[in-house]
């Protein structure tokens, strides 16, 4: 089934707005892939007995005829391309080759030439563009082709106004201004000498139809954000900060809108490890309205956060709160890193960053307890057994000896 398409996407602010007044949309064949439709070819050296346009393969200016709609970046010589890759704030030409392949000795003239574009007035991350043209006594009597915008974001293309012209031998590189109803069913018509529907064959007589748009994106939502710490009181910003047992520091969060878009509801929030504990009715906010602060409530640091209101492009605001290092009987020995982490949430998304604080308990030396008594074992044990059994023949001797001494006696 045919689909309609839409009329050309109206310029920004900064171009004069397009006035057309619609009086049909451009009809795109459904099937439409690339070029078409397919019909018979010819060569430089034997072009068409009869009218036909951009059917010769081997043209040497763009190759392959039928591919006769292309985009390039304006204002350079870089090649035609079937897929452009579009960048912000950079324009593009679009265009369409017009070439009746008769052979000159014919003397046969196109009627009624005339060409039409589609320009899609979506949104999307590739715009396909479509170009036809027909003529009342061609064989067919329309052609088409198409080229692709791509990018990696949403994006739509405003026609700059007052870029259309028709370029050829007559009129000369800066060809003669064409009417925008070539984005409608209506078209416009081309020409030789004159914008009046006729163009003889040969190579003499082509042409090119251009036109320049621009790609608009949308608004990004970017932001940036940092956390740091400071000796309480010193608005010496760092880090990281070295802090003693018990003693006070105040964290600052900084947030700031990179982006296009206005961030509405900049919520603020700190986690604060074991070790650090907020210390109630700290925490001050500002920003340009209020660049010396503005007391807020201790949300900050207990997972709700702070809202700090709504932030054009460029605009940054800011928090600082105090906490506190635990006493030194709560500290490991050694030297313990107290890691804040402060989180920025702006339309969904959030940013993280951390700041440190050190604190160090020295504890005193303990003595080595002394090691138990091990169990005899291996060659320690067979000693042990030498040993014992020399002990017991010893007094198994003075034993008999005693006996003896008895018997003597009695």
């Amino acid at each position: 089934m045919n689909k309609i398409l839409s009329l050309i996407k109206r310029a920004p602010k900064r171009f004069t707005a397009i006035s057309l007044m619609i009086a049909a949309a451009v009809i795109v064949p459904a099937s439409i892939f690339a070029w078409g439709p397919n019909r018979s070819t010819f060569t430089i050296d034997s072009p068409a007995n009869y009218v036909t346009f951009n059917s010769i393969t081997d043209n040497p200016n763009i190759g392959d005829e039928r591919n006769f709609v292309g985009i390039r970046e304006s204002g350079t010589n870089n090649l035609w391309s079937d897929d452009m890759t579009v960048e912000k704030d950079k324009t593009y030409t679009v265009r369409m080759y017009v070439h009746n392949n008769a052979a000159e000795n014919l003397d046969l003239v196109a009627k009624d030439v005339t060409a039409k574009f589609n320009l899609p007035t979506e949104t999307a991350k590739s715009i396909q563009v479509n170009g036809f043209l027909s003529s009342s006594n061609a064989t067919p009597q329309e052609v088409y082709d198409h080229a692709k915008f791509n990018s990696d974001q949403n994006f739509n293309l405003a026609y700059l106004d007052n870029t259309l012209k028709f370029e050829n031998n007559v009129f000369g590189p800066e060809g003669v201004s064409l009417s925008e109803d070539i984005f409608t069913s209506k078209g416009v018509e081309l020409g030789y000498d004159e914008l009046n529907g006729e163009i003889p064959g040969c190579f003499e007589y082509a042409g090119y139809v251009t036109f320049r748009v621009k790609p608009q994106f949308a608004a990004q939502s970017e932001f940036e954000m940092n956390k740091k710490v400071s000796k309480h009181g010193e608005n010496d910003w760092t880090k990281s900060y070295t802090a003693k047992p018990g003693e006070k520091v105040d964290f600052l969060v900084n947030y700031k809108n990179i982006g296009e878009k206005q961030h509405n509801n900049v919520v603020l929030r700190d986690t604060l490890p074991e070790g650090l504990s907020y210390v109630d009715g700290s925490t001050v906010y500002g920003n340009s309205k209020t660049p010396e602060g503005v007391r807020a409530s201790d949300n900050i640091a207990n997972g709700t956060g702070i809202n700090v209101g709504s932030y054009a492009a460029g605009a940054n605001a800011w928090a600082i709160f105090t906490a506190q290092v635990t006493s030194k009987d709560k500290l490991e020995c050694g030297k313990n890193t107290l890691t804040n982490v402060a989180k920025v949430t702006v339309d969904g998304g959030y940013i993280e960053d951390t700041a440190d604080v050190t604190v160090s308990k020295e504890c005193e030396d303990v003595p080595p307890e002394t090691p138990p008594e091990l169990p005899v074992t291996g060659v320690g044990s067979t000693i042990a057994a030498v040993v014992g059994l020399g002990s017991i023949v010893t007094s198994l001797g003075y034993y008999i000896a005693s006996r003896r001494a008895a018997a003597d006696q009695a």
